[in-house]
């Protein structure tokens, strides 16, 4: 439970804002731009402090960011690794998923794709608390909701 002290020193909000944008190449421009424009933000510290993080990433990999805006213009935010569907198709090597899923499987994968996904995964702060095993029965999930078949080996 949060103390007084924590409680009257807590800084109002004026927003949260989603954005998904490339690994390292945050810049003053759309989407980034009219986003944090809007509540008046620093663009260039954002973008700075997003690319300092993001370079231990592949260019263009997309990132999911969520920044919380406060009412005297400073900001804070979390960056989240690609969503699982962008690493299954990256290691499916597919552009896009199934039309028909269920119905016509575009590709297969081995569980050891599973398992890399799911160890990568693993360092997102929202999946700490996830097992290994939890997070590969979710992986397979998504996996075959895509369209793409799960085999013990290739």
């Amino acid at each position: 439970m949060a103390t007084l002290k924590d409680v009257a020193t807590r800084k109002p909000i004026l927003a949260t804002i989603r954005l998904l944008v490339p690994a390292g190449a945050a810049r003053p421009a759309p989407p980034v731009g009219p986003a944090l424009g809007f509540y008046r933000l620093n663009l260039m510290a954002f973008c700075k402090d997003f690319n300092a993080r993001t370079q231990k990433y592949k260019a263009e990999t997309p990132m999911q960011v969520t920044l919380t805006a406060y009412k005297d213009s400073t900001f804070e935010f979390v960056v989240k690794s690609p969503s699982v569907s962008w690493f299954l198709k990256k290691a499916a090597g597919i552009e896009s998923a199934s039309s028909r899923p269920g119905h016509n499987m575009v590709t297969s994968l081995s569980l050891r794709h599973v398992y890399e996904i799911a160890k990568l995964k693993q360092s997102d702060p929202f999946c700490k608390h996830m097992s290994l095993e939890a997070l590969c029965k979710s992986i397979i999930g998504t996996a075959k909701s895509m369209g793409i078949e799960i085999v013990k080996d290739l």
